[in-house]
């Protein structure tokens, strides 16, 4: 039983880190209303992304290529992918070259497809319940809390996001209490 509930707890996590990378990485922020708040921006992705999802018969079943198409249309627009890699490298980014850099965004860009790809196969009934904001008008740095309820216990899911211009950009996401870039 112990085994079973861990089981369905680590495919929900799974399920929720897809949805995380789903959901920050689904549409172009150009297109979006520059006064749109950054919860309600969340919100939109996410419903956007699992109905997609879902109706992807490929995604579902961890084919690379349209894991890799998805992510290199819809990522590079809408994630500061520079400061999540530099975060993730830590004070060595300072020192690298810009070719190591590039190198360093192009595996980090790699690890998260391979991990989008194996949890997109997971996704089937999930719910999102988006918890309160508490970000002033005035922040440029916010985070927007959710929890993914499906099988097994909630999962927490929750994304940080930054001001960039009149738009927000996700630069990191936690599942289960850790941050993404922070783990890598």
């Amino acid at each position: 039983m112990k085994a079973e509930k861990m089981m369905n707890r680590r495919s929900l996590g799974r399920v929720a880190l897809c949805i995380a990378a789903s959901a920050a990485f689904s549409l172009p922020l150009s297109a979006l209303a520059a006064d749109e708040a950054p919860d309600a921006l969340i919100k939109r992705l996410s419903a956007d992304v699992l109905n997609t999802v879902k109706s992807d018969k490929a995604i579902q079943a961890g084919d690379l290529s349209k894991v890799i198409a998805l992510v290199d249309k819809t990522v590079m627009p809408n994630v500061n992918f520079r400061r999540m890699t530099a975060a993730a490298v830590g004070p060595a980014w300072r020192k690298a070259t810009p070719e190591q850099r590039q190198r360093l965004q192009s595996e980090f860009k790699t690890l998260l497809v391979h991990t989008y790809a194996g949890a997109a196969s997971q996704v089937k009934d999930q719910v999102i319940e988006y918890l309160p904001s508490r970000a002033r008008a005035t922040d440029s740095d916010v985070v927007v809390r959710t929890v993914v309820k499906g099988k097994g216990d909630p999962i927490q899911l929750n994304y940080r996001l930054e001001k960039a211009g009149n738009a927000w950009k996700v630069y990191d996401v936690n599942v289960l209490g850790a941050w993404l870039v922070q783990t890598h």
